[in-house]
This record gives structure tokens, sequence and C-alpha cells, in this order.
């Protein structure tokens, strides 16, 4: 069964833990018909993907949607690279930050609009050490326990 417009948001969870996330940007994504349908059965992981510039255009690589079910012969393979749809000026300020800073971007996040077309959101991040990882987790815990002293 299709699912009402914009009813899907994947989320990229290990992206926030791993990473250091600066700017966010929302970008088309060039799908096929069977990828589309995946991605409104909800059917797609974002583990381990990133993006990358070909030919002054930018690509997410690593993204798995799974196969269509109902799918012929005609089924898209599950990790190819997809072209994201960003506009220009949007594009060279990405590859400007890329070759300068230590910077890489990173999926966060897919979702329908309003409009029922895919897209995905972009971050800029820079890499977490290990000890910015334990902060994280402390950080998350103390909320936890300040949220659990709220609630009695």
């Amino acid at each position: 069964m299709a699912h009402p417009k914009g009813n899907i948001n994947i989320r990229n969870r290990k992206a926030s833990f791993e990473y250091e996330l600066a700017e966010k940007y929302i970008a088309g994504i060039q799908l096929s018909g069977t990828e589309i349908k995946s991605v409104r059965n909800g059917k797609v992981s974002m583990n381990d993907s990133y993006c990358q510039f070909y030919a002054n255009e930018l690509f997410a690589k690593n993204i798995h949607i799974s196969e269509y079910e109902l799918g012929t012969c005609n089924n898209h393979p599950a990790k190819r690279d997809r072209k994201l749809l960003l506009n220009k000026k949007e594009l060279q300020k990405l590859e400007r930050k890329i070759k300068e800073s230590g910077f890489t971007i990173i999926p966060t996040r897919i979702f329908i609009n309003e409009r029922g077309l895919a897209k995905i959101e972009i971050a800029l991040a820079r890499g977490k050490k290990v000890y910015d990882k334990r902060e994280s987790l402390k950080q998350k815990d103390t909320d936890r326990e300040m949220g659990r002293a709220m609630r009695y």
C-alpha cells in the first residue's frame, strides 16, 4: 500500500554520532521508477553512505534502496550511485568547502515532500574524534536523566 504524500522520513542515525554536522542542504535525487516505489515503502538504508563529486556533479554512494518486490526484470541494482540535483551555486560552494577544509558530505535523511517528490537532506560534516563521541554519549545520558527527573 502506498503511503500518503510526505509520510516517509528515513534518517541516517549514525551520521550525527560519527560526524559533526555543519551546514545542511536539501537536494533532489534522481531515481528510477522501481526505486521511488521502494522509497515510498520505506525500504532504504543509509549506513556508511556518502556523497562524491564526478565531473562537477554530486552523486550519493552506498545508499541501499531494496529492490521493489513487484518489480520485473527491469528492477534497479540496490546500491548504485544516484545523482543529486542541486543548483550550480550550491554545487560550487560544496565543492569549494570539500577541497579547502576537511569536510565531507553525508546524506542525513531521505523524505517525500508535499508534492510527492523524493528529496535527500545532505550535510557538510567533519569526522568526530573518539573523545568527541564519548562526550556525545555522556551528553545524551545526562539529557535522558534530566528528562526522567522532570517527569517525576
